[in-house]
């Protein structure tokens, strides 16, 4: 019990001690190594590079162990607790490494066999997942949304461990994502829960994720047996009563529980529906008593909830479009990768926004491509991050059609395709 009391402390912000710094380490698939002979290696590379900057990745080693049995050593989520790009000591704060190998087997489905029919009411992968990794760096937010939603699910178990009264002090382990299609709220929920199977690596030896189905779950037809979701729920329940095992269920535009019960009250559905519903609720409500779940759950249609499940509900986090300033790290992000993939070439050093903020964003030779980024990040208000990742694409096979470009040129069909995809939308507007 200390002992994971001690993991939790090292994973919540600090407040009178050293601040704690947060390195992954991704041991390779074929390695049999130790984890504590990889702890040592790993502390003896922090001991040489003192000083860091934010983030930072290292790929390649002088040490041939960590060669042979590492893929990369990364610290990480500086940026969620410190937004200028303040130099870290290392030396001076607590590090917690969090060593953990990717599942490469890819998602299984949960079947649920009725009247000869094979129904798949879920998908099932093991955690950390190979699908998954990089997603949580992929998504761009408001820094608040993800060190928050970090803190709940630490909360939560630190809660638990102290056996806190639940009758006095509620909590629910339920997180629901909310806002408009394309926000990412998805990818952040799969990403926030390969994020804590790692950094609670040291606690539970794996993470279990479950998307429910809802579309599946939730249709007429599939609502005509209410034992269906017993069923389902059971296998879920099997996998929770495995304590070595972080269990998230993700159900996805759960604003499917409201219609269903809606079309129940309206004469529309047979009155075995709503028991679906309210079965679904009641499970839920089960599962949720067990300190190794989290339940991860979004909606489009914020005002079309069900008020029963909102109040089930601990953090209710709007995710809507990204604002100026994400727009530009989602495209600096893409420009990296083009520069990397030699796409763009030669490569070109770009400011960030707080390099620009700090000299005034004064235009000269240095600042002069970055300046034009910030204003197509500007003029990209409004598009969210699934239309703003494909853009670059986009711009390429439209404009340049071309092997290589020069960052000024891919910078001039970005801005083209931004124009042009809002001279499309609006086109479309006018026909709804």
């Amino acid at each position: 019990m200390d002992e994971a009391v001690g993991d939790l402390k090292q994973a919540l912000p600090c407040v009178a001690e050293s601040p704690t710094v947060h390195v992954e380490v991704h041991q390779r698939g074929g390695s049999t190594a130790k984890k504590e002979d990889i702890r040592l290696s790993v502390r003896k590379l922090l001991n040489r590079h003192n000083i860091v900057f934010g983030d930072y990745t290292w790929t390649e080693f002088d040490e041939p162990f960590l060669t042979r049995n590492v893929q990369s050593v990364s610290i990480v989520d500086t940026e969620l607790r410190v937004k200028d790009r303040q130099p870290i000591d290392l030396s001076a704060c607590t590090l917690a490494l969090h060593i953990f190998q990717l599942n490469e087997e890819g998602p299984s489905s949960e079947n649920l066999e009725e009247e000869a029919e094979n129904i798949i009411a879920a998908n099932h992968w093991v955690l950390p997942a190979a699908e998954f990794h990089g997603l949580w760096d992929s998504l761009v937010y408001d820094v608040e949304v993800k060190s928050h939603l970090l803190d709940y699910v630490m909360t939560t178990l630190l809660f638990s461990d102290k056996n806190v009264n639940s009758n006095l002090i509620t909590w629910n382990r339920v997180v629901l994502l909310h806002g408009p299609p394309g926000t990412g709220k998805t990818s952040l929920c799969k990403a926030l829960a390969q994020k804590l199977a790692i950094r609670l690596s040291s606690r539970y030896r794996y993470g279990q994720l479950i998307e429910i189905n809802s579309h599946s779950l939730f249709s007429k037809w599939f609502s005509e047996s209410g034992k269906l979701v017993t069923k389902m729920f059971q296998k879920i329940q099997d996998l929770i009563n495995d304590k070595d095992a972080l269990v998230f269920v993700l159900i996805d535009e759960v604003e499917s529980l409201t219609a269903a019960r809606s079309a129940c009250r309206a004469g529309a559905e047979p009155s075995d529906a709503i028991r679906v519903v309210n079965a679904v609720l009641t499970q839920i409500d089960q599962i949720k008593r067990h300190s190794n779940v989290v339940i991860l759950t979004t909606s489009n249609i914020t005002e079309k909830i069900d008020v029963a499940f909102v109040d089930r509900a601990d953090i209710k986090q709007y995710i809507g479009p990204p604002s100026a300033a994400a727009i530009f790290r989602i495209y600096l992000s893409c420009l990296e990768e083009l520069m990397k993939c030699q796409i763009i070439y030669p490569r070109q050093q770009l400011l960030t926004l707080r390099e620009l903020e700090m000299i005034g964003f004064l235009e000269n030779n240095v600042s002069k491509l970055s300046l034009l980024l910030s204003e197509i990040s500007r003029k990209s208000e409004g598009l969210s991050g699934r239309v703003l990742r494909k853009l670059p694409f986009l711009a390429h096979a439209l404009y340049i059609q071309a092997p290589t470009v020069t960052i000024e040129g891919f910078l001039q069909a970005l801005s083209l395709a931004v124009d042009k995809q809002f001279e499309e939308r609006k086109k479309l507007s006018a026909y709804i």
